[in-house]
């Protein structure tokens, strides 16, 4: 099973891939980083996209319904981990998605990839980060 580095350095191997990090969503720190970063520092790409992926964690509107439970009132069983698999944000020339990790601690780390648009297969690369961070060991 693959560490951070040997994750990202797979992550970075899909086609158009740019850039890629692990990051912590609750402290907004990336814990890894290969590749580029769309702003230049991967820092600053770690805190604005924690941003994101914190606001999709938190809100209620992305929580699945339970069955037979009344919407936040908590008498649902207890998530596992956000209720967001992954989010996709296009621009005009890449793809940035952002898988979400669970993990056996507080799962609040994602894995982000920045893709370029022209050589980037969207598609593939959900399907490899979905696998990337089901096999995740953090140590």
């Amino acid at each position: 099973m693959p560490g951070i580095d040997e994750c990202l350095l797979e992550a970075m191997a899909l086609p158009g891939a740019r850039g890629a990090a692990l990051v912590d969503w609750s402290s907004g720190l990336a814990l890894g980083t290969a590749g580029e970063s769309p702003v230049g520092d991967h820092e600053t790409t770690a805190a604005e996209t924690a941003e994101l992926a914190r606001a999709a964690a938190e809100y209620e509107s992305f929580a699945p319904a339970e069955t037979g439970a009344i919407p936040g009132d908590g008498s649902g069983p207890p998530a596992a981990g956000p209720p967001v698999e992954d989010l996709i944000v296009t621009t005009r020339t890449g793809y940035h998605v952002l898988r979400f990790v669970e993990t056996s601690f507080d799962s609040s780390v994602f894995l982000h990839l920045w893709l370029d648009r022209a050589d980037g297969n969207l598609a593939l690369a959900r399907h490899r980060l979905r696998a990337l961070a089901e096999g995740l060991v953090l140590r």
